[in-house]
């Protein structure tokens, strides 16, 4: 079985790590737009990037998956007016890290294990129950194909197992 990527931090253990006034040093999220394209167009149907395994995902994977998907999506619909992409999972829990030295006399220079709390080295969102959903993709009828390789391209960016849920969105009644 191939190894994915992301396999340190995947599975976690205990309450998430998010009161971030209490900690000194913690870096932004480098994902900056949860939001792409155009959200009042004409959709036909959704498609959802669902978890089938609990876990973590770094803040850096959910970028990754996002600027994949939004670069095929507006390569092949030729534009962001064709789709709306929405990244719903956001990185509240800090990961902490007790970064030790890996050089010949390193035993001198560090503690080990005492005081071994770690350092904030990024964050991560917790996916607590099977069947979250991370991202939504909003597409027309005519791109339902390119929008399920678009989430495909973002499903392999991603250390949980995904599957890829599409749901036809129903047409509103005409007011009488």
């Amino acid at each position: 079985m191939p190894l994915r990527p992301g396999r340190c931090y995947r599975h976690f253990s205990g309450p998430p790590y998010t009161r971030k006034e209490y900690i000194p040093g913690v870096p932004g999220p480098k994902i900056t737009k949860f939001t792409v394209g155009n959200p009042k167009g004409a959709y036909e149907y959704e498609l959802r990037l669902v978890a089938i395994e609990t876990g973590q995902i770094r803040h850096n994977a959910l970028e990754a998956a996002r600027v994949n998907a939004l670069k095929y999506l507006s390569k092949k619909t030729g534009g962001e007016n064709e789709f709306w992409l929405w990244v719903l999972k956001y990185p509240h829990h800090v990961l902490r890290e007790n970064k030790m030295m890996a050089f010949a006399g390193a035993d001198r220079l560090q503690d080990g294990m005492r005081l071994s709390f770690g350092k904030p080295i990024g964050t991560a969102a917790r996916v607590s129950r099977q069947g979250d959903i991370v991202m939504i993709l909003r597409v027309p009828a005519k791109h339902l194909e390119v929008g399920k390789q678009a989430l495909e391209i973002a499903k392999s960016k991603l250390p949980l197992k995904m599957r890829i849920d599409v749901v036809p969105l129903a047409k509103e009644a005409p007011a009488q």
